[in-house]
């Protein structure tokens, strides 16, 4: 891997443009390398440097992409998934992580198989129920 952790972004709707793409540009130690949309003009408009593809596959081939992200529809989690690990590639899932257990059980199985990391994006540790829940894990109400 790259001194950069290179992340390749599948899609560019609302979550990757408001959550995923900002959140991977700001990180220290990773970088947008590339984002796969059919509207390259809205991708261009905020990240004029990043390349731009039409197919998923075109990350899944690049040798340069460590770790693919994908925020698209839930019925293509486990096939885009599929398709990234196993072209060696370490993945973030969007939530919900597969439509079925059987899937999810599979995506485990062959990234450890793999040696490559698999992840759920679920952002919601800012949502006021879950800062109400750690705020009685803390006081010993809860736990």
């Amino acid at each position: 891997m790259s001194e950069n952790i290179r992340v390749g972004l599948i899609g560019y709707g609302y979550a990757s443009k408001t959550f995923h793409a900002p959140l991977v540009a700001g990180t220290p130690g990773m970088e947008l390398a590339a984002i796969t949309s059919s509207d390259e003009t809205k991708v261009r408009a905020d990240w004029p440097a990043v390349p731009v593809v039409t197919e998923p596959k075109h990350l899944f081939n690049d040798p340069n992409i460590d770790l693919i992200v994908i925020p698209t529809p839930n019925d293509t989690h486990f096939p885009l998934a599929k398709a990234a690990l196993e072209a060696g590639k370490h993945v973030v899932v969007d939530k919900p992580f597969t439509v079925t257990l059987s899937q999810a059980r599979e995506l485990d199985a062959l990234a450890r198989s793999l040696g490559r990391l698999l992840s759920v994006f679920h952002n919601r540790r800012w949502d006021s129920d879950f800062l109400t829940v750690k705020a009685l894990l803390n006081e010993g109400t809860l736990g």
